[in-house]
């Protein structure tokens, strides 16, 4: 019973097979584009192969199974086939389109431009080789190129959300922030459920300090696409600049579990920790970003009203301009945070040893060093600190803080330029110099 069945079956394949052997040309390239549509790209590949059998000179056939390989992700064997279209009929202009796209899945940016200007030379209104060409220029840095071939696509065809997303994108990489919210804005519009428009947006919101917008569109796209790193990692960001560190906590970690080795989140995460007081675990996270990056002796100065609150306030007045500084990976600048929760901690050799890192990978960043100045005068080296309040004012010369305590120390070991220093920091706004003048200089 099981044999007949078996061989009941065999015989039905055989008569199955029989008669698509039978099947015409036209047939199999019917059959091919049918199944190609359904979505059912190896039977299609199939029906193409046959045809091509029978008519080994058609470029219409090899230039359809071309796609189906595309569509397999066999690019190589999909450019093969675009070639020999192209060798059949050197004027078939989505042959040039088709293995300019499979040129770009292998990175081949450079080769995809010159079939996308072959194909527009023979086809100008190609709103899709034009959008193509726009992106291979973005990935080649471009940008410029690129804007213009997303301008002109939109113009062939301006309902195209995937167009105008592609077009903000470029925008942002130009700095034209408020274009690239319209257009993002448009793409929206036109296609509500697309979660990298709301993204889009939301970076743009972020670039022009629209911190509560962005949460929301990050929360939209955060909707559309529940685990998607980099959204929670941005709204992160928004949450730690609107101060809400506990919220951002709760972002950099769901970021963190989808992408353990994203160094941003662990500087994020670190940054909303020490915030929250959490200065052990902060450095942990700031350590963890340097390395995936591959980041009491105070009798001269805290003396009468000059205590070390004062200068711990000061060194919070500095955190606080800087507001994570688009809270790059950068090592600098990781070190200089972990440095700050170092000395929080009350580590103060080890933070000073993170500040001399951040200097040497940033020569001119000016916070580091008055940082690191504020902290040497702490170990009792005076001179030292002087020296980097002076670099630092030579970095920055409207850096009020640095004039204030350079002025302190050197008032407190008998130079009278210290009052100088203390009324150029009132001077340049720092109104807590002028008690210490009050107090110490008339």
């Amino acid at each position: 019973m099981k044999k007949s069945f078996l061989l009941s079956l065999l015989a039905t394949l055989l008569i199955s097979t029989a008669s698509f052997a039978q099947q015409s040309f036209a047939d199999l390239m019917e059959y091919g584009v049918k199944q190609s549509n359904l979505g059912n790209h190896a039977s299609a590949q199939s029906a193409f192969s046959q045809a091509i059998a029978l008519k080994p000179d058609d470029a219409a056939a090899h230039y359809n199974r071309a796609v189906t390989k595309a569509n397999l992700k066999d690019n190589r064997g999909a450019i093969n086939d675009f070639d020999k279209a192209l060798e059949l009929n050197p004027r078939y202009s989505d042959a040039f389109a088709g293995r300019g796209q499979s040129k770009a899945r292998q990175d081949d940016h450079k080769g995809a431009l010159q079939d996308y200007n072959s194909c527009i030379a023979l086809d100008p209104v190609s709103a899709n080789t034009y959008f193509l060409r726009g992106q291979s220029k973005s990935r080649l840095e471009n940008f410029k190129g690129a804007l213009s071939d997303f301008n002109k696509s939109l113009d062939l065809t301006p309902d195209n959300a995937q167009g105008y997303t592609a077009r903000g994108i470029v925008k942002q990489k130009l700095e034209d922030f408020r274009g690239s919210l319209d257009d993002f804005t448009k793409a929206i519009e036109i296609s509500p459920k697309r979660s990298s428009s709301y993204a889009g947006r939301g970076l743009s919101k972020m670039k022009m300090g629209d911190f509560k917008g962005s949460i929301a569109d990050y929360g939209k796209a955060l909707e559309l696409t529940p685990e998607d790193a980099e959204s929670l990692y941005f709204r992160g960001y928004c949450k730690s600049q609107m101060e809400d560190y506990q919220g951002a906590l709760i972002d950099f970690d769901r970021a963190l579990g989808q992408e353990p080795e994203n160094a941003m989140a662990y500087y994020g995460r670190g940054f909303a920790k020490s915030k929250l007081g959490n200065t052990k675990s902060a450095i942990e996270d700031f350590t963890k970003a340097i390395s995936i990056g591959n980041i009491e002796n105070n009798k001269v100065v805290f003396s009468g009203a000059i205590t070390k609150q004062v200068l711990d306030e000061l060194r919070n007045n500095v955190q606080e301009r800087l507001k994570m500084a688009e809270m790059s990976p950068e090592r600098s600048e990781v070190y200089y945070n972990r440095g700050l929760s170092k000395a929080r901690n009350g580590d103060t050799k080890t933070a000073i040893e993170d500040y001399n890192k951040a200097i040497a990978l940033n020569p001119t960043y000016s916070e580091a060093y008055f940082t690191r100045g504020m902290l040497k005068s702490q170990t009792g080296d005076q001179r030292g600190a002087i020296q980097d309040c002076t670099n630092a004012i030579k970095l920055n010369p409207k850096y009020a803080e640095a004039y204030y305590v350079r002025g302190i120390i050197r008032h407190a070991l008998g130079d009278t330029d210290g009052c100088n220093d203390l009324s150029k920091s009132g001077e340049l706004g720092y109104t807590p110099a002028y008690s210490v003048i009050r107090d110490y200089c008339n």
